[in-house]
């Protein structure tokens, strides 16, 4: 019997191709659902933006200026600072007070948070896999600020991909509308600029309330796909730099559950996060150039702390 070798190969690629192409529509499909489950929880939540309580607001201010008296406003009047503070202990009806919300400034490895979110986003577009070695290279970006971790997760995620998914219509955590906001336009590796920020020229920048809106769409399940959620949560925990945030916490309140991510360099200070205790949970981010702001940001976690005490008696 003559075996017609072309046709068995015909045959072979057809059956395989097939396969590939049904994989690479579950994929879709996959994504497809789990961007229409973020899409749908966007309309149960507000815009941080539009949350402002003038009470809350006032209170705020209060706080400040009896735990910095003028210097903070000082700094708030040279733009050298911007505070943002969201009560999300109901995440549904935040309250937020601020100073120089859309200030953006210097911020270190703060922005490393936005790494991060490229990551999340290329595992659901398939293009990078939850494996040990990655989920090892998150944690350590985040955790211990590895400047090595997140160049190499930066140039997996690729730095113009980054731009544009910060960019997008799904996050906007970039908006020229709003001054900008989190960018990433150089390695932490000591390479060249690829790109500083359009508006404030800046290679490692945020804003205090697009860094708020990143961690607000993080604890309300919006910020990556339902299937990383609970991968997202673990690599903010723990943290293991007990400086700024940490340090003041640790003091207060050691029992509290802190999710955080800051950044230092010269004068410019940074921290930010979502405070978890058993009866609220507020998101408190800032951003300081200030030789002392470093110890500044252990004195103003201890003030936010009494005042979200007392917001919530």
């Amino acid at each position: 019997m003559k075996i017609n070798i072309k046709h068995i190969f015909r045959q072979k690629l057809v059956r395989e191709t097939g396969i590939m192409l049904l994989s690479v529509s579950l994929m879709l499909l996959t994504l497809q659902l789990g961007l229409k489950q973020v899409h749908a929880a966007d309309a149960e939540y507000p815009d941080l933006r539009k949350s402002i309580d003038s009470k809350f607001q006032a209170a705020f201010e209060k706080a400040l200026d009896k735990q910095f008296g003028q210097d903070i406003w000082d700094l708030v009047k040279a733009k050298k600072v911007g505070i943002v503070l969201a009560d999300i202990t109901d995440p549904h009806k935040p309250k937020v007070a601020g100073v120089n919300r859309d200030v953006m400034l210097y911020a270190a490895s703060l922005p490393k948070i936005a790494i991060v979110l490229g990551a999340f986003v290329q595992m659901e577009r398939g293009k990078m896999t939850m494996d040990d070695k990655t989920r090892n290279l998150l944690n350590v970006t985040v955790r211990k600020s590895s400047n090595k971790a997140a160049t190499e997760l930066l140039n997996q995620v690729g730095i113009q991909n980054l731009a544009e998914i910060l960019q997008s219509d799904r996050y906007r955590l970039y908006d020229p509308e709003y001054n900008g906001g989190l960018w990433v336009g150089r390695d932490y590796g000591g390479g060249k600029v690829w790109k500083r920020d359009p508006i404030n020229n800046l290679s490692h920048g945020a804003s205090a309330m697009q860094t708020a809106r990143f961690y607000y769409l993080g604890a309300t399940g919006r910020l990556v796909a339902p299937q990383y959620q609970k991968d997202l949560e673990a690599i903010f925990s723990k943290p293991g730099i007990t400086h700024k945030f940490v340090k003041g916490m640790k003091q207060k309140k050691p029992e509290a559950e802190i999710y955080r991510k800051s950044g230092s360099w010269r004068q410019f200070h940074a921290d930010s996060g979502v405070i978890t205790q058993k009866d609220k949970e507020y998101i408190i981010v800032a951003l300081v150039e200030d030789p002392q702001g470093g110890e500044g940001l252990v004195e103003l976690i201890t003030a936010v702390d009494d005042l979200m005490d007392t917001m919530n008696q």
